[in-house]
């Protein structure tokens, strides 16, 4: 089974990283407190999110949103290039972070772009690159300009669904979509293996297997990451920690002290 980490830790509005590599390194599945922009550039990459499996070619653009599980599948024949944007969870303009909420409600993170919007972002992350690394005369004013001027595309392009839809450019199993859909938007409720399966129409065992293959850990502990990161964000707004683990589906507190201290190394305490 896959233990699924935190990583990366960010405390300014934003950070851009350009890499590229052709190191041979394994990766688990993950996910951050923060937003993140995949722009890939070129290499052999599938880029797994929450079940579904990406395909990508050069300009690709995945929203993965802070809490989603996922993990890069990559083929170190040749190298791997990319532009990696970091966003906080809590950026002051939190409209330009729409995008990745809508990615979760469509359960769907690829932004594929023709090639006159291509053209534009394209030039708006090099100049931001730029100044990201200039010392000339307003650089620090000019790179929040264009952080802002680049999310506000990005937003635009994915809510008004202005990518290109092609169904080769993902794979995911149909059962398993449903069910990561399904358990997302019930966290709170009753997701035993057996009401899974009822509800589905799918024997236990089939059903456990299918979602391991499909997303590389158990629907047991999917289910646990996905309320614990509920209750954390629950309780970061002012929610009491009992309530908190009750409205995030934690039947016994114990379990839940004991599960939230193990992923996140620490118990849970209002700050």
């Amino acid at each position: 089974m896959y233990e699924t980490e935190k990583t990366g830790y960010l405390e300014e509005d934003f950070r851009l990283f350009h890499l590229k590599d052709q190191i041979k390194k394994e990766y688990s599945y993950h996910y951050h407190d923060f937003h993140k922009i995949l722009i890939f550039l070129s290499g052999k990459v599938t880029y797994h999110i929450e079940g579904k499996a990406y395909h990508l070619k050069p300009w690709d653009m995945l929203l993965v949103s802070r809490g989603a599980i996922h993990m890069p599948e990559i083929d170190f024949s040749v190298p791997y290039d990319r532009f990696i944007l970091w966003i906080r969870k809590d950026i002051r303009c939190q409209e330009l972070t729409s995008c990745f909420q809508k990615a979760s409600d469509r359960s769907f993170s690829l932004i594929r772009l023709n090639s006159h919007l291509q053209e534009q972002l394209k030039d708006i992350l090099y100049e931001l690159e730029a100044s990201l690394s200039g010392q000339k005369f307003g650089d620090a004013l000019l790179k929040d300009a264009l952080f802002t001027q680049f999310m506000v595309y990005i937003n635009r392009i994915f809510l008004q669904k202005e990518y290109i839809t092609d169904k080769k450019s993902y794979s995911a199993d149909s059962q398993v979509e449903k069910l990561v859909r399904y358990i997302n938007q019930n966290l709170e409720k009753d997701l035993s293996i057996d009401q899974l399966a009822g509800t589905f129409f799918l024997s236990r065992y089939h059903m456990m297997r299918k979602f391991k293959e499909e997303t590389g850990y158990t629907i047991h502990s999917y289910i646990t990451s996905k309320r614990l990161l509920l209750a954390r964000s629950l309780i970061s707004q002012g929610i009491p920690v009992m309530k908190a683990s009750v409205q995030s589906g934690f039947r016994d507190y114990t379990t839940f002290v004991r599960a939230y201290k193990k992923q996140f190394g620490g118990p849970p305490t209002q700050e």
